[in-house]
């Protein structure tokens, strides 16, 4: 290895260890998602797999956001439920595909994990959450 890059690594250490924390965090974004249990799926997919697979959606979105529009015949778990993981009401569900939904998709991701180690097997999040599904003008219930 050059010489210069192991004095500047030296000389820089506050730099090197930012470099090196960036470098790692760049690279588990794209392997996180490859060993998770849990799967994004786009709206297409969502749809296909509520169509064909009769996957359950599930919106963690506080109640006045769910009655303001939700996926039609989706069921709601409120978010004190799943901080507490609270799944009772899904229980008879555990073997079906269950798509979880929040409002961007990013709440969605930590419920899904929390799911899958509950024991939920096919568990997915919808990317971009509501707004993506609102955004491509999918039909929502009130």
């Amino acid at each position: 290895m050059d010489s210069t890059l192991l004095e500047f690594a030296k000389d820089q250490i506050l730099l090197t260890g930012l470099w090196i924390a960036l470098v790692a965090m760049l690279v588990y974004s794209f392997v996180a998602p490859i060993l998770s249990k849990t799967k994004r799926v786009n709206n297409h997919e969502a749809t296909l797999l509520i169509n064909k697979e009769d996957a359950i959606v599930l919106d963690i979105r506080v109640a006045k956001d769910f009655k303001a529009g939700h996926i039609i015949d989706s069921k709601q778990l409120k978010p004190e439920e799943v901080r507490e993981g609270n799944y009772i009401k899904l229980e008879k569900y555990k073997n079906q595909p269950i798509i979880v939904v929040c409002a961007m998709g990013n709440l969605a991701a930590g419920t899904a994990t929390k799911m899958a180690k509950a024991g939920f097997n096919k568990v997915y999040v919808l990317a971009g959450g509501m707004n993506a599904w609102q955004g491509a003008s999918l039909p929502v219930s009130k």
